[in-house]
């Protein structure tokens, strides 16, 4: 009798994090409810076939008919497609399509991917309605996959009284389910009603999280999509924590799937000891070439109490968004949006030392398109500088807007003489605020810098020289006595000369962990270069470093090692080590009276050269630099960077980092940060940096890392973060302790403990994204 062919089955797919492990219930309901279209196997064979269904196949070693009811008895085995269901004995009305199997009931697919086991299952093949009765089994993992995600092969197993399927909808009942080791699994999810749609949704009534038996947390009521990408509004998993400093932690968020290409989260944190926090999100894919994400985040603070009992408010708002989009034709835009009330409120509440101690909030918007060597800018700029957390002791510089059209270097003259020509320009609308002075709204600024350069070789040198003028506009100036609405004209003539000395190179047999053969390449490098036409360098308002060009007559030498190493076999070359000094003399010590005695000076002439201030004075000479990068091996990484000062006679400024991978499981880093000017310059520092990795994020056992900053100056941990955590076969458990401590603004205590249940998610107080691996 011809048989209707079965619908498609459908696997669940990634679904969004928070309890994902109803992706196994959906699997659940979907191998349980499946039509069982075979009878099966052994002596005796018989087939039915029904049009609309294909061909069921029923091998017992009795079988007898009675009319239009099929009864198979011993060992019977129904085939139907991909599925084989096993069964003591198996009633099957071929006019109806009703199926009652008994005994040992065995329900599998061809591939293993799903198996269920009865003791009874009642099963309707014309209306898809049917109960399977103690039912029992496994589904392959449903992992949905990302690097925060505890992973696991085993398959999710599942134990269920009753079993109900209606056409796609399955309704589980008192069932339970986990992907431990069955003999002693470390948890369980059980729940009073689980009703699942394969490949839409889930839900689950009355659910309820053992571990090692012991309840751990109710859920009355979720519901959980199922889609292939899940989108599915929604609240979140609360958030519970402790802190010494800000109580005890609650936090609830809501996540809103808006459309396919917009979703946003909205959610509220309560610090007992300090006052309410809310948090909002939007993200938006508007077209194919354009999207955005947006986060806010605000604190009502109550205020930390002092040792007069009064209380220092440190709350605030932030907000953050980046976007672009592209228009075509080479058009593209950009928005980097940031804003921050006050760099108390950041070091106050953040949970990372490197943006507690950021004091730079910079926000951009452009627009640009780059053709034929040439290229055009439009932007809207603003850049605020805290100088200390003290609220309104800042610099903000705006820049509404800044327009620079620039043309690349070009071949131009005669061909026997080698000429390029390239040119920037800019117009801005500009100012710049701050406690001792503010510029108008809008400060016209305009600059035009073309240059002519040569390139010629001689016995192996090569020399690059170029000239250029240099035209800038101000539609206002500083004096004496502060700012005056006067404009100020500026025409510099500029020259620089780049000398190339020939590479001296030799190669050496290498090291047996190093390759087969070194070359050892030595390079040499001068650049002169002479400005004149600022005679009034002090007449500028600095807004950025277009701003800084000064007199000057100077010259840099640099020097630079290199080794290579080749392995015969493969070919294969890397460059193990670089060795770079360099410095500069200056000719012109005062910088054409740009030099301010006795306090920082930043000009163009050491903003180039060192990221570390050492321009207190009138100099001859700049501090010598040294930079040193080895990487002998895959495994081992160190850069190394100091300024040696012959004005001090010590190293001013030294910064260091090593790391090396001992084995797979083990990674070691290390870190020192030193700064020895005079405090006119900067203030003095001495940081050491630690950090330690043992495993991984989805390595069973124990895995653990460690992150340290300590200041030998204070004598404390500015920041330090420890992590432990243990993985079994299904889930994994975290605790972390971690200490900030930033002056007198913040230093605090907390620790976060975690759960992760492999293939589902994790819940805690230990958040993933926040997690050290």
């Amino acid at each position: 009798m011809p048989a209707r062919r079965a619908p498609p089955r459908q696997r669940a797919a990634r679904a969004e994090a928070l309890w994902g492990c109803l992706a196994a219930g959906s699997l659940l309901g979907l191998i349980i409810g499946m039509p069982p279209g075979v009878l099966a196997q052994q002596p005796s064979v018989a087939a039915a076939d029904r049009p609309d269904r294909g061909i069921v196949e029923v091998r017992a070693h009795v079988q007898r008919s009675e009319g239009t009811l099929r009864v198979a008895r011993g060992d019977v085995e129904l085939r139907y497609g991909r599925v084989v269901v096993t069964a003591d004995e198996v009633r099957y009305d071929e006019e109806s399509g009703q199926v009652d199997a008994t005994g040992g009931v065995h329900y599998r697919t061809l591939d293993g991917e799903q198996d269920v086991r009865a003791e009874k299952a009642s099963y309707n093949l014309k209306t898809e309605v049917g109960t399977f009765y103690k039912a029992r089994g496994r589904a392959t993992t449903a992992s949905q996959g990302g690097a925060r995600l505890l992973t696991t092969d085993n398959p999710f197993l599942f134990e269920a009284p009753v079993v109900l399927k209606a056409g796609e909808h399955y309704s589980i009942h008192g069932g339970t389910l986990t992907n431990c080791d069955p003999r002693a699994p470390w948890w369980t999810l059980s729940a009073n009603r689980a009703e699942i749609v394969p490949g839409r949704s889930a839900k689950v009534r009355g659910g309820l999280l053992r571990l090692r038996g012991i309840p751990l947390l109710y859920v009355p009521y979720f519901r959980k999509s199922l889609k292939r990408m899940p989108r599915q509004s929604g609240f979140l998993t609360p958030t519970l924590g402790n802190s010494s400093r800000f109580g005890r932690i609650l936090g609830q968020s809501y996540y809103w799937a808006i459309n396919r290409s917009y979703d946003a989260t909205v959610g509220a944190t309560l610090y007992t000891s300090r006052g309410v926090a809310s948090n909002a999100s939007l993200r938006g894919r508007p077209t194919e070439k354009s999207s955005f994400d947006a986060v806010f985040f605000d604190v009502r603070d109550r205020g930390r109490e002092l040792d007069d009992g009064s209380r220092l408010k440190q709350g605030g708002n932030s907000f953050d968004m980046k976007g672009q989009v592209e228009f075509g034709d080479g058009w593209r835009g950009v928005a980097d949006l940031h804003y921050l009330s006050s760099l108390e409120f950041r070091q106050a509440f953040t949970q990372t030392y490197e943006e507690a101690v950021f004091s730079q909030i910079r926000s951009i918007g452009f627009l640009s398109n780059n053709f034929n060597g040439y290229s055009f800018n439009a932007s809207l700029l603003r850049s605020e500088q805290f100088q200390s957390v003290e609220r309104a002791n800042n610099i903000v510089i705006r820049k509404l807007p800044a327009i620079e059209f620039n043309g690349r270097q070009r071949r131009f003259g005669p061909k026997s003489v080698p000429l390029w020509f390239s040119f920037d320009s800019s117009l801005d609308l500009i100012s710049r605020t701050q406690r001792t002075f503010q510029t108008r709204r809008f400060v016209q600024r305009g600059m035009f810098f073309p240059r002519v350069s040569s390139r010629l070789s001689l016995k192996g040198f090569t020399i690059t020289p170029t000239l250029g003028a240099r035209a800038m506009a101000y539609g206002q100036r500083r004096t004496p006595t502060g700012l005056a609405g006067k404009n100020l004209y500026r025409r510099t003539g500029e020259v620089s000369v780049v000398v190339n000395a020939p590479s001296v190179e030799r190669v050496f047999r290498a090291p047996s962990f190093l390759g087969d053969r070194l070359k050892h390449v030595i390079e040499s490098r001068m650049e002169y270069r002479y400005t004149r036409g600022i005679e009034d360098f002090d007449s500028t308002i600095r807004f950025d470093s277009k701003d800084l060009v000064h007199n000057t007559n100077e010259a840099e030498f640099s020097v630079t090692n290199r080794l290579y190493s080749k392995n015969d076999s493969t070919g294969q070359v890397r460059e193990v080590a670089t060795l770079e000094v360099w410095q500069r003399r200056y000719l012109e010590p005062a910088f054409g009276g740009a030099v301010v005695p006795g306090r920082r000076n930043v000009l163009r002439s050491s903003l180039g050269f060192s990221p570390f201030a050492f321009l207190s004075g009138e100099r001859r000479y700049s501090p010598v630099a040294a930079s040193l990068m080895l990487s002998p091996g895959w495994r081992w990484n160190v850069r190394w960077r100091y300024d040696y000062d012959p004005l001090h006679s010590r190293i001013v400024n030294t910064t260091a980092d090593a790391s090396v991978q001992v084995s797979e499981k083990i990674h070691l880093m290390a870190g020192h940060r030193a700064v020895r000017v005079p405090e006119s310059l900067s203030p003095a520092s001495n940081q050491l940096l630690m950090g330690v990795r043992y495993g991984d994020y989805n390595r069973r056992g124990w895995n653990a890392t460690l992150q340290n900053v300590y200041d030998y100056r204070q004598g404390i941990f500015l920041y330090a973060v420890s992590q432990l955590t243990y993985n079994t076969d299904c889930c994994g458990f975290s605790v972390e302790l971690r200490r900030l401590s930033i002056g007198n603004a913040r230093s605090d205590n907390q620790i976060r403990v975690s759960l992760a249940i492999a293939n589902v998610g994790s819940f805690g107080t230990l958040r993933p994204a926040e997690r050290m691996f």
